[in-house]
């Protein structure tokens, strides 16, 4: 059992990811799960994947690939401003020595499966997977690199949570089989603390404003969306998700 420490979207934002993860990162009974689009949008990506690079060869440190980093290895380019050959480059070597995975998965301390993704797991996707029971399962699937499932945009690097993922599963399903995390998306608009989705998600979803973390609820089990919407500047308060007493079960 472990302190898992669960970063949202970092995009470019060194100084963020300095400040508030590393001094969590060094407690040796910590793991940081990063759920991808480390680079972009912000001041200093080569800066972040500096950071990056070091704790991943001290280990205890698991990255997650993001639509962002996808544009590197395999999916289309998007960002008007490509990141230097180098970065670049060793993004690549991350993706080849499997340093950068697709999925993740826990069980927290009171027994909930949750899979981690950089944008959800809609129910189409899931059924392409074979629909897997547990949380541990999909991300095993996940992790076999399924093309073109990986780089489609309603796939596990692109789905909006409020328009695609979350009611995919409130449409056709009604219940996840277990909790997802996610970054890339929210349902909300932290600055202004106001919703951006349909009633039926915000009637099911708490916000930490403070923490920038949102929690929807499907049946028996939640999404917890963890996109803390740095921009280019940095949110000025935000926090990870820390599961204490968890464990990696994928």
């Amino acid at each position: 059992m472990a302190r898992i420490v669960i970063v949202g979207d970092v995009g470019g934002c060194a100084e963020q990811l300095e400040r508030v993860v590393l001094p969590l990162a060094d407690d040796p009974d910590t793991v940081v799960v990063q759920v991808g689009d480390l680079v972009d949008r912000g001041p200093d990506s080569a800066g972040v994947l500096r950071i990056v690079g070091e704790r991943l060869r001290a280990g205890r440190w698991i990255q997650l690939l993001g639509n962002h980093e996808a544009q590197y290895l395999g999916g289309a380019m998007f960002w008007p401003q490509p990141l230097d050959a180098d970065d670049a480059a060793l993004l690549n070597g991350w993706w080849l020595r499997e340093w950068m995975r697709v999925a993740a998965a826990v069980r927290t301390a009171d027994g909930e499966e949750m899979l981690l993704c950089h944008a959800g797991l809609s129910v189409d996707c899931w059924r392409e997977l074979g629909e897997p029971v547990t949380a541990g399962t999909a991300a095993d699937l996940l992790n076999t690199r399924p093309e073109p499932l990986l780089w489609g945009f309603d796939g596990p690097l692109w789905a909006e949570a409020g328009s695609s993922v979350y009611p995919s599963w409130l449409g056709a399903v009604g219940s996840l089989p277990f909790s997802q995390v996610h970054g890339h998306s929210t349902v909300v608009r932290f600055e202004a603390r106001e919703f951006a989705c349909e009633e039926r998600i915000r009637a099911r979803t708490t916000v930490d404003w403070e923490a920038r973390h949102t929690v929807t609820r499907c049946g028996a089990a939640r999404f917890v969306g963890v996109d803390p919407k740095h921009g280019t500047v940095g949110a000025p308060r935000w926090a990870p998700l820390i599961l204490p007493g968890a464990e990696l079960i994928a």
